[in-house]
């Protein structure tokens, strides 16, 4: 019996070493995937292909990185709101076009699309620090921009991208005017948890039990769920209840957390929505949800033009 105790516990010994070596060295990969299997790091497409009007745009991070990223207009003569998008951590921008796409239609708005370093055809490899200058840059940029309006700058993240714009609107208060978060975790911490589970009792967020022993080895923590309690913009969160990687959960904790700060606080949920399709699955009640958002925190000050109210029209009878 002690030897079959014994034996138990060399066993569970070497898997948390092997969990905690595989921690170390491979976690970048895990969390940060530029390319899908089986596909290549280039654009499969660009907007031109959806027939977009769009300028590619080379931006510096503060610490040198050069980055690439598009900027979609809706229109030439109306000026919408514009959304700064943050995608999740496998695959590049061009996977995100058809979203984006019914996104500029259905909410009358310009989107400018940031490809992270070591994604597309950025220079660099991705960590939680160089993301984060890379997500200051393209902020920066757009507060530069004179065919904009600068006061209806509104972030959109979803899941990695909501950690990443979380993060960009705490600390640009007076820049941003709201934070949309879909789908995303409450921390890297707590996912690593979930996709190792035998190391859950020594890794964990803010909110989890245990010593978290394993916390300092993680790079890229990511801990949404701290920072949602600076943001002082108001935040909209939508949550897929199917959603396969992170659990809704999560993102019931982030808008809990969040609404102790914050009064303008919204939260949505989506029955069907999966981690990747909500946007897809919850319809129209999807997008009236940012819609109505949009119209109360980042609103229009200016009516547009007799041409640009046509163009909005067809758009509208396109997206039905």
């Amino acid at each position: 019996m002690v030897g079959w105790l014994k034996a138990l516990a060399y066993g569970a010994g070497g898997m948390a070493v092997v969990g905690l070596a595989a921690l170390v060295a491979l976690q970048e990969r895990l969390v940060y995937v530029p390319v899908l299997p089986g596909l290549a790091r280039a654009y499969p497409i660009t907007p031109a292909r959806l027939r977009l009007i769009y300028e590619d745009v080379w931006l510096r991070a503060a610490d040198g990185v050069r980055l690439h990223s598009w900027f979609l207009r809706h229109s030439p003569t109306c000026r919408g709101p514009t959304i700064l998008f943050f995608q999740e951590n496998a695959g590049n921008i061009a996977h995100r076009l058809e979203c984006v796409r019914l996104m500029m239609q259905r909410l009358q708005c310009n989107v400018f699309m940031l490809s992270y370093r070591g994604y597309g055809e950025s220079e660099g490899y991705p960590s939680q620090d160089g993301i984060t200058k890379d997500a200051q840059a393209a902020l920066d940029h757009l507060l530069q921009r004179k065919d904009i309006d600068t006061s209806r700058i509104v972030i959109f993240g979803r899941s990695l991208g909501g950690a990443v714009g979380a993060v960009l609107a705490k600390n640009n208060p007076d820049k941003v005017s709201a934070l949309i978060l879909e789908n995303t975790f409450t921390s890297i911490l707590d996912m690593a948890g979930i996709m190792l589970p035998f190391l859950r009792w020594f890794i964990g967020g803010s909110s989890a039990k245990g010593p978290k022993l394993l916390n300092c080895v993680v790079r890229s923590p990511w801990n949404t769920l701290d920072v949602v309690a600076e943001v002082k913009q108001p935040i909209l969160c939508l949550s897929g209840l199917q959603d396969e990687l992170v659990p809704p959960s999560h993102m019931r904790m982030l808008y809990d957390k969040a609404s102790e700060h914050n009064k303008n606080c919204r939260f949505v949920d989506f029955p069907n929505g999966m981690h990747m399709d909500t946007w897809i699955s919850g319809g129209d009640r999807y997008w009236r949800t940012i819609q109505l958002f949009l119209d109360q925190y980042a609103p229009e000050v200016q009516s547009c033009d007799t041409s640009c109210a046509s163009e909005i029209a067809d758009d509208d009878e396109a997206a039905q």
